[in-house]
């Protein structure tokens, strides 16, 4: 699939992408995507976030694909559900944060525990870091193979923000661009 024959949905995570975060440059270049927004970045609840995802893959008037960053990976696992069947076509996931186990993580996140782990209805991919402070690699690579996806080693990679180095991240996107080949 071409990015020009869908509608790219990228999906932040807490307190949204600052304009140096990959996702708001990938919002920027790509032309078929735009940025989910949500009422609140810094106090998330569970509900209006899913919402506001259905809301958006509901408006896409082109086959949709996802690219969820931290919070907003949650998130959209968790809206999967409620898309209408085969809107979605696949789904790139970045940083999984662990809103069930890691310890360093507001309350406000883990309010969006459990994580769902049936499979989804669209094929994914998670790229997960070795060195993520939000989430343990094996806890990623668990939740990816119960919900059907392929993962991503990105090794010592923080969790794949701007703090971590990944301003524009151009393998985060050669690694897009070979998924969508997939699909």
């Amino acid at each position: 699939m071409k990015t020009a024959d869908c509608d790219i949905l990228i999906v932040p995570g807490l307190r949204g992408s600052e304009e140096e975060h990959w996702q708001a440059r990938w919002a920027s270049r790509l032309p078929t995507a735009r940025l989910v927004q949500q009422d609140d970045w810094h106090n998330p609840e569970p509900g209006p976030w899913r919402a506001r995802i259905v809301e958006a893959v509901a408006a896409a008037t082109r086959p949709v694909v996802l690219i969820a960053h931290s919070l907003g990976v949650v998130a959209c696992v968790e809206a999967a559900p409620d898309f209408q069947p085969g809107v979605v076509r696949g789904a790139v996931f970045v940083a999984l944060p662990d809103v069930e186990n890691a310890p360093n993580l507001p309350d406000s996140v883990r309010a969006f525990a459990p994580l769902p782990r049936e499979p989804l209805p669209f094929p994914s991919l998670v790229v997960a870091s070795r060195t993520d402070p939000h989430c343990d690699y094996a806890r990623a690579e668990d939740f990816a193979y119960a919900w059907g996806a392929a993962i991503v080693d990105a090794g010592d990679s923080g969790h794949i923000n701007v703090a971590s180095g990944h301003g524009p991240w151009p393998e985060g996107l050669m690694r897009f661009a070979g998924f969508m080949k997939t699909l």
